[in-house]
Formats: C-alpha cells, sequence, structure tokens
C-alpha cells in the first residue's frame, strides 16, 4: 500500500470496526421493551468508541512507522540530530534562555501563555530537591528569598551544582539505570560489595566529568590503555547483573551478557534491543542477526558463568582503596621506603662491629631463639599436655581448642600437639586475619609422617575457590597458597626439596605484602629456599569467615604429624629474624663451620642477626619500619574488593542462537553495530572500548537525544520522549523535537557538561513557572506536555524519607562508604549463611537512602512502597502510583515517627526559643519543612490537632512514652512526656502534608 493510503486509512479502519461492532450488538437486540435502554447502551458507548478510535489510530500509526522504517525510511531518532534555529523570541522579559524560545513557540500555536514564575519560597524548594535531593535548609530558603540581587537565582542554582550533594541526587537515577544493588538476585540472592562503583559514580559527578568519559570508563575503562584503578574500578558497571550458584552454566553465561546488552541499549540508546534476542526486531530497524552482533561486544570477559557456592564477590576482581585512604599508604610507604634506604646506610657502616662481634660469637655461640615478640599476634607454645585448650602466650588466653582427637606428646622443645590426619586440629577462630596487601609471617616446628603432610597453618575456605592462605606440606614439599579465587587469582610456590619424614624442622614463611609470588620467602631450619612459582596473579580479597586452624584448611587437609611452637606475626621477619627462631639449625650452625665455607646468603644471615640482636641504631629503625608498616595494615585490612571487568587473552567465539537459546548456536558472527546506526570507524578497536566509542561518536543520532532526556525528566518529571526506555517506534514521539535536538547538540558541543546542562534546564522560565493550572488548562494538557506550567509530582522515595531525616535533625551526611542496614521489619530477611540482615545501630540507621543496603529480593520497604525499583533490570523511568501503602509508611514507619519525634523536640527547644508559643512553634514548622508560613487556616487546624492530643495523652502517659519510645536516636529528658508526644503527632502531620511530599 502507498504511504497516502495509509495514512488515510490509520484513522479510519479504526472508527469502521468499532461502529461495526456496536451496530452488531444493537441488531442482536430484539426485546422492543429496551428500546430506550438500548438507545441509552449507545450513547454510553460513544466515548469508549471515541477511545477505541484513539487507541487503534495510535497503534496504527505505530505500526505505519515501523513499515514505513522496513520500506527504508528513517525514524527521527535514527536520523543524526541538527542544531534548529532558535524561535524568535517574542516575549523576551519571559524567553531569557533558549529553552524557552522553543516552549513558547509551541504554546503560541496552542494559542496558550506561559504560566507567570512561582513565588521564591516555591522556587528554592523545587530547584534544592532536583540538585541535591535534599529540601533546603530554614537559612538557606530565607536567605533566598531575602535576596534581592537580579541574579539571586542563578547564584543559588551555581551554590547547589558545587555541592557535594548534587552528586548523591544524580547518582540515586544513574543507579536506577545501572540496575546497583548490593546482592546477586536470584534465590540465593546473596550480598556482595559494589559500593566503592557507587561511590565513583558520585565523585565523577561532583567532579562534572565529561557524560563521553563517564560512558567510556564505565563499559571499557578496564581496555583504556594503561588505565588507572579508577578507571577499572569504573568498568564494575558491567558486573552489576545477577549472579547464581546453581543451574546450568552456559545458560546463565549468555543471560549475563544479554542482561548487559538490555541495559546498554536501554540506558545509552533508549532501544529495546532485547526484543531482537529470538527474531527479527517486531518494529526497529534492529535483525536478530544484528543482535548477536551486537552480544560479541560483550561476550570476552573472564568473569565466571556461576558464583560459588558461597556468598561474596566473584573474580576478576579489584581492591577498592578510597582517595583520603590511599593519600595516607601512599605517605605511610613513603616512610617505609626512606626507612629502607636509612637501613641500607646503616648496614654499611659497621663491618667493624660486625667483624668484632664474630670474634666473640665463635667462642660463646647461642644456645636459644631470643623471644622475639615485635610483631607477635599469635604464638601457641602447644606445650599444654593435656585437655582440648590451647593456649596463645600473646594475650594469655586459650582461643584455641583442639578438635577431634587431642594427642599430647614430646615436642621439639617442650610439647607438641600430635595430629591424626584424620579429624585432629586446633580452631582459633577469629585469632588470625590478613589481606593480600598485609604482610605477615607465620610457621612452626614440624614433624611430617610419611608423604600425607597437610596444612600446618591455614585459614582457608574450600567451598569458596579456597580463599584465604595457608602453609601446606604435600609429598613432602612445603608449599604455601594465598588465594583469592583459586586458580585464576592466587599466588603459588613450592619448595624444591624435600624434607625428611619423621624429623623436627623448623618451617616458616614470611610474605611482603605485595601480591606477587616474588613476595613470598620459605625457610627451613633458618635458612631461605629455593622456590618454584606456579600461579603468580592476585588482585581479589583473601579474606575469608571460616576460623584460622593449626593442622587442616577447611574442611580438607589434615595434617599427620607433631607441631610445636606455632607463630604468626603481622609483618614481614628478616631472614636473621627468622634464622634466630630457628637458631639451633640456623645461627648455630652457620658458625659450626669454618668461615671460608660459608656462603654469600649465610654470611647475610649472621650480618642481619647481629643487627638485629646488637645495634641500636638498627633497632630504632627497623622499629620505626614496623610501626609505619602496621599503620599500612591497619588502613588496608578491611579493603573492599570490587568485581570488575577483564577481557579474555583469547577471544571467545560468538554465534548466533537459534530461537535465542544458549543451546542452539548457529553462525559465527563478529562485533558489529546495527546497520540502522552509523557503523563503527574502521580505527577503532573491535571490543567494548570501540563500542563505547562509537556511543559518544558525535554524529551517533540516539546517545546525547537520550541522555538529554533522562536529564529532562529528573528537572520535569517527564521527559520530552515521555517512554524514556524507548526512543522507537513503539515509544512516544518528543513532545518538542526540535528542542530534543538543540539540547542534544548543545551536550555534545559544551563537552558532554552534565552540570551546565542541568544549569540550562533549571535556569529557564520554563522550568521556573508556577504551577497551578486552571481547570481549562488541566482538560486540555493534563500531563503538561506542552510545558505550560511548572513540574508538580510527588517526589521520589529516596528524596521523601531523607527530607524527613533532615527536617528531624537526623540526617547524617557522610559521604560515601559502605551500604547501611537502616530499620527493617523483624524477619523480613530470613538468615542464609552469612548473609542475615544485622540492622544497623546509631548514625548509620540516618545515612541517605542513597547508601541504604538494597536487597534485590526484599528491597528497603519503605523505599519500594514509593516506587523505587527492586534493581532486577535497568529503569531509567520510575513509575509514580498513589496507594494507601504510602500513607502506612509515612504515619507508621519507624523513621518516620523518629522523625517526627526528633523534629517534635527540635520545635521545643529551637523554635525560635524555648519559650514560644504553639503558634510561633507551627509557623516555624512550615519555614523547616515548606520555606513558607501557613495559612490561617492551616495553624488552626494544627491547633486543635495539638489540644487533642494533649487531652489524649494526658489521660494515657504510658501511650505518650511508648511513641516517644519509636527509634533509636537518644530524647531530651526534660522535655514532658505528654507535650513531646502531642507536638509529634502535630509534627507528623506536617510530615504527611501532600505538599510536603511533592515538588511543585
Amino acid at each position: 500500500m502507498k504511504p497516502l493510503g495509509r495514512k488515510l486509512l490509520c484513522p479510519v479502519l479504526p472508527l469502521i470496526v468499532a461502529i461495526a461492532v456496536i451496530a452488531a450488538w444493537c441488531k442482536g437486540q430484539t426485546d422492543r421493551k429496551h428500546v430506550m435502554y438500548h438507545r441509552q447502551s449507545i450513547l454510553v458507548s460513544l466515548p469508549a468508541l471515541l477511545i477505541f478510535w484513539i487507541a487503534g489510530n495510535a497503534v496504527s500509526g505505530r505500526l505505519v512507522a515501523a513499515q514505513a522504517i522496513s520500506a527504508g525510511q528513517s525514524h527521527w531518532s535514527f536520523v543524526p540530530p541538527q542544531r534548529p534555529a532558535l524561535p524568535d523570541a517574542a516575549r523576551n522579559h519571559w524567553a531569557g534562555n533558549p529553552i524557552d524560545r522553543f516552549i513558547f513557540a509551541c504554546l503560541k500555536k496552542e494559542a496558550l501563555d506561559p504560566s507567570p514564575r512561582a513565588d521564591r519560597a516555591t522556587l528554592v524548594r523545587r530547584v534544592t530537591f532536583d540538585l541535591t535531593g535534599l529540601p533546603p535548609t530554614p537559612n538557606e530558603a530565607a536567605a533566598f528569598v531575602s535576596d534581592e540581587r537580579p541574579d539571586a537565582y542563578a547564584r543559588m542554582v551555581d551554590r547547589l551544582l558545587a555541592s557535594p550533594r548534587f552528586g548523591e541526587r544524580m547518582a540515586t537515577y544513574w543507579l536506577d539505570a545501572a540496575r546497583y544493588s548490593d546482592s546477586f538476585g536470584y534465590h540465593e540472592d546473596w550480598g556482595r560489595i559494589m559500593w566503592p562503583w557507587r561511590d565513583w559514580v558520585i565523585k565523577a559527578l561532583n567532579d562534572n566529568m565529561p557524560f563521553e568519559q563517564f560512558t567510556t570508563e564505565q563499559l571499557a575503562g578496564d581496555l583504556l590503555p594503561t588505565a588507572t584503578l579508577d578507571q577499572k574500578l569504573a568498568s564494575g558497571f558491567n558486573r552489576l547483573h545477577g549472579l547464581t550458584s546453581s543451574g546450568i552454566a552456559e545458560e546463565y553465561r549468555t543471560e549475563s551478557v544479554i542482561d548487559r546488552i538490555k541495559t546498554t541499549s536501554t540506558v545509552w540508546m533508549g532501544l529495546t534491543l532485547g526484543c531482537a534476542q529470538c527474531h527479527d526486531h517486531k518494529y526497529d530497524p534492529i535483525t536478530q542477526q544484528e543482535f548477536y552482533e551486537f552480544f560479541a561486544f560483550f561476550n570476552q570477559g573472564t568473569d565466571p558463568a556461576m558464583m560459588p557456592n558461597n556468598p561474596g564477590n566473584v573474580a576478576p576482581l579489584l581492591d577498592y582503596e578510597p582517595n583520603e585512604m590511599r593519600r595516607q599508604v601512599a605517605l605511610y610507604r613513603e616512610e617505609i621506603r626512606e626507612l629502607n634506604g636509612a637501613l641500607e646506610s646503616r648496614r654499611a657502616e659497621v663491618a667493624q662491629p660486625f667483624a668484632e662481634w664474630l670474634q666473640q660469637i665463635r667462642v660463646n655461640p647461642p644456645t636459644a631463639a631470643a623471644g622475639l615478640r615485635d610483631g607477635l599476634v599469635l604464638h601457641c607454645p602447644l606445650d599444654d599436655a593435656e585437655g582440648t585448650a590451647v593456649h596463645d602466650s600473646v594475650s594469655g588466653q586459650a582461643p584455641g581448642t583442639v578438635r577431634g582427637h587431642a594427642a599430647w606428646a614430646e615436642g621439639r622443645q617442650v610439647g607438641a600437639l600430635a595430629l591424626d590426619g584424620n579429624s585432629t586440629y586446633v580452631d582459633l577462630d577469629d585469632a588470625v586475619r590478613f589481606q593480600r596487601t598485609n604482610p605477615f609471617s607465620c610457621g612452626a616446628w614440624v614433624s611430617s609422617e610419611g608423604e600425607l603432610g597437610g596444612a600446618v597453618l591455614s585459614r582457608m575456605d574450600d567451598a569458596d575457590a579456597y580463599r584465604g592462605f595457608d602453609i601446606y606440606v604435600s609429598g613432602r614439599q612445603i608449599e604455601v597458597h594465598i588465594i583469592s579465587q583459586w586458580p585464576a587469582n592466587a599466588l603459588h610456590c613450592r619448595m624444591i626439596e624435600k624434607i625428611p619424614a619423621g624429623q623436627w624442622h623448623h618451617v616458616f614463611v614470611t610474605y611482603d605484602g605485595s601480591s606477587q609470588a616474588g613476595g613470598i620467602r620459605v625457610y627451613l631450619d633458618g635458612q631461605l629456599q629455593e622456590i618454584n612459582i606456579t600461579q603468580d596473579h592476585l588482585t581479589g580479597s583473601i579474606h575469608t569467615e571460616k576460623p584460622f586452624h593449626i593442622g587442616r584448611r577447611n574442611p580438607s587437609g589434615f595434617f599427620q604429624g607433631r607441631i610445636d611452637d606455632a607463630r604468626v606475626y603481622d609483618r614481614e621477619l628478616t631472614p636473621a629474624e627468622v634464622a634466630q627462631l630457628a637458631m639451633l639449625e640456623g645461627v648455630d650452625a652457620i658458625l659450626a663451620r669454618p668461615e671460608n665455607e660459608w656462603t654469600g646468603q649465610e654470611r647475610e644471615t649472621l650480618e642481619l642477626y647481629f643487627l638485629e640482636t646488637n645495634d641500636e641504631s638498627w633497632q630504632k629503625l627497623t622499629t620505626a619500619k614496623r610501626d609505619a608498616e602496621k599503620r599500612v595494615h591497619d588502613l588496608t585490612f578491611e579493603l573492599p574488593s570490587v568485581m570488575v571487568m577483564e577481557e579474555m587473552d583469547e577471544l571467545r567465539e560468538t554465534r548466533f542462537l537459534n530461537r535465542g537459546l544458549y543451546d542452539q548456536p548457529g553462525e559465527k558472527v563478529t562485533p558489529r553495530t546495527p546497520s540502522s546506526l552509523p557503523p563503527l570507524s574502521a580505527d577503532e578497536p573491535r571490543n567494548r572500548l570501540g563500542f563505547a566509542r562509537w556511543l559518544v561518536d558525535p554524529g551517533h543520532p540516539l546517545t546525547a537525544r537520550v541522555i538529554v532526556n533522562q536529564f529532562w525528566q529528573l528537572g520535569f518529571g517527564a521527559g520530552l520522549v515521555k517512554t524514556t526506555e524507548d526512543f522507537g517506534t513503539q515509544g512516544e514521539r518528543p513532545s518538542h523535537p526540535q528542542l530534543l535536538d538543540w539540547l542534544a547538540v548543545e551536550f555534545v558541543e559544551s563537552g558532554w557538561d552534565v552540570k551546565s546542562l542541568m544549569r540550562k534546564l533549571v535556569t529557564s522560565g520554563t522550568y521556573q513557572q508556577s504551577s497551578r493550572a486552571t481547570s481549562e488548562l488541566r482538560a486540555l494538557d493534563p500531563e503538561n506536555r506542552l510545558l505550560a506550567r511548572g513540574p508538580r509530582y510527588r517526589l521520589p522515595a529516596e528524596m521523601i524519607r531523607d527530607a524527613a531525616l533532615q527536617v528531624g535533625g537526623l540526617l547524617n551526611e557522610q559521604l560515601g562508604g559502605p551500604s547501611v542496614k537502616p530499620y527493617q521489619p523483624a524477619g523480613l530477611w530470613k538468615e542464609m549463611r552469612n548473609d542475615s540482615y544485622e540492622q544497623d545501630h546509631g548514625p548509620n540507621l540516618f545515612r541517605r537512602s542513597l547508601y541504604s543496603y538494597r536487597k534485590r529480593s526484599v528491597p528497603p520497604p519503605n523505599l519500594n512502597a514509593f516506587d523505587a525499583p527492586d534493581r532486577e533490570t535497568s529503569c531509567v523511568r520510575r513509575q509514580r502510583t498513589n496507594t494507601p501503602l504510602m500513607a502506612l509508611v509515612t504515619l507508621n514507619d519507624p523513621t518516620f515517627v523518629e522523625a517526627a519525634r526528633a523534629f517534635a523536640q527540635r520545635l521545643l527547644t529551637e523554635a525560635p526559643s524555648a519559650n514560644a508559643s504553639p503558634e510561633e512553634r507551627v509557623a516555624r514548622a512550615f519555614q523547616w519543612t515548606l520555606a513558607r508560613g501557613p495559612e490561617p487556616l492551616e495553624t488552626q487546624v494544627l491547633m486543635e490537632v495539638l489540644r487533642r492530643q494533649q487531652t489524649v495523652y494526658g489521660e494515657d502517659q504510658e501511650a505518650a512514652a511508648a511513641l516517644l519510645a519509636v527509634g533509636e536516636s537518644p530524647r531530651d529528658e526534660e522535655l514532658d512526656v505528654v507535650e513531646h508526644a502531642a507536638w509529634t503527632v502535630v509534627a507528623n502531620v506536617v510530615l504527611n502534608m501532600d505538599e510536603f511530599l511533592t515538588k511543585e
């Protein structure tokens, strides 16, 4: 059918069908007594007929659009935007911003005028919420209302854009788009650590990182040349999908890649690309073949298809150092480098004293190890001789318990523990904790039996890919494992020589915290040994919740033989110190031979031993070095590891999947962008980095439009394209196409400047209009698509909770950090292994909602009730509903009741003084919440509420006390219980006003 025929038929066809259906129904009615009834029915059906016609016209119109694309005509969103000429500014006093000229031109066509400017109280509240996610403080509101300078509003906007709260506000929207959560989802829904990525987003937005760079680093930061830690961290965007530990591995790996495609296409392209997974897209110009060519860009990650059967992050991982900690650690490490230099200098100065000492010690050789207590965190002499308690000489306590058969035997020094290789081991719980960046040393006297050996010392979780560390004897060879995920993310080395069975030997290992196998040293009887390195790639956390053991891993690797004098240090011991611990077979053995037979290494061992035990200057320098190393240890122990992207060395083959099924591969495909969009430059690599650069190419028709539309939505409640997630033929056309294109081009030419764009939006006359509307305007434009008035809609979930906390004076404005767990209904999260919900206490209860722990299967109820998404999938447009559940939350949730209690306390003690009248307190309550004073009727109503509640609680002080007991924040006990409870109800009423919950 020709285009003209389609244009004529589309509006008429639905009407014809509707009339035919109603006529057939009427014809079937034969009872004349009901003629009048039928006539009324027909009249009643006319509105339905009209709705049917409109809907049919819309659907058929979309079909026409889809047919036009299939016929080779480009849909508007697939044509690169061009900067349109600005319309004439017929009303310069209103249209002071280019945005307003487009809006005013549209209004003129509809014979409409823009609304007057909103009052200052409304404006300060509106723009503060939109740029910081919080209401203005009373001082901020008063300062703006009284500021008579012509540029007062622009000054306020600049101040808000410079606030660190800007990054938090913008990040809330971005976390929805990125499907950020603190758990993996699926049926296990175990916890994970990704909050450092969230903090990267906040910082990037606060620093006004160009959106081009913001995009590239998240999609491919790991692939950038000489990628920094922050750029690698940014790539965690593509690790935010769900993950499970059960199922078919390849199926879930495929699903993970598809999730990345859907998220990327939604966030940056506004396309429902996932519709082409199983067949050609029904409406948009994307074939199934092109879907899998797109798929190939994201199909090369090294991340596993499934997670281990245990909570925790999954490799590839990156240790995250917050900027302040990074700077502090760098200072300490520089101090350590300087001390190392001083130690080397001192060593060169002691040749003569060392020679004199050698002469003396040959006459009187040492006979036992010195205490060597510096840095000793655990020392189990294993001289207990009976029972199951194992004592620690450091703490003087008995933190260890022998499990299995406790058999005590003669030791190398006094006593020892005999281990049967089957059930006996020592459980020392949390006595030893190290991360891969922490230097440590550990070992013991060991007598192994036969070829079995086993774990000498270990803190390891076999079930979690052997995460942890150990000293292991296998085939009479000493092995060392330091593991994040075996074998891909681990250090492993093995001593070349074998130790004789049935003989006592001092086995000791030191590690320098470098995350490299070269930082591991293995000693036997005080002598450094040659080792083979078999694994040398460690980037992830080695911390595990499993306990520290003597004599086994967890739950395998039981040691067979005897162990004596087990020691652990939180620093790297020197060769001389290790020799000192093994003195009888170390220093003493060297001194027993002629000096001309000593090796260079043996002479070095004796020199270090001399310095450690005799030279005061050396001892002071080594003490200072150990102090600096301990500070680094303390700072970095809780260093979180974050999941990031990593590309395979050998590319994985990508194939077309028949019907979208993982187990039905078809022809091989290569990375390629859809033919309906500009091609990827031949100069760009065919990987995620090339793809990211393609997305932000100035000639790309979608990216700038889509992102600008999302930012517009943040300020106006709806995008210029209402279907923010769909710019294809099934989405709505832009309400102001030329304005959208102008903004897109402006955004790119500004250098993708986010703050500049937001400034343009909120300083426009369009944004500053009053939200009041006549009944005629509401009837003509109920959704405000013409923008003849200012935005008015219910605030997002996070803003409602945060506003209540701020007004109550409770809000903890700490920036960044781990996710927190505020009040939660008891038992909502049932315990699952070590991922149980443990509510926080203290200041963490009052962090911004941005930082609330987001568990996919059970989102925070008080946010979920206000339409916060569950983060299972990408969401760039939240639904906005009104239900009774919302009132249930604001009137009963502990957070809101506690906020009302704290707000009431402020009113009684601060507003404007402790002796203020009730009316003055009500006036202050309105200033603090709405940035305006109350109307007389509002004051009258609240005074009546106060009097009524004073009577109620005066007769039932137990109820008053119960109300004031809600929440963990302290109460001013000097306040009268009845008065405080009554004002708490008044405060709760104010916090539940529609105006408080609404941005207008």
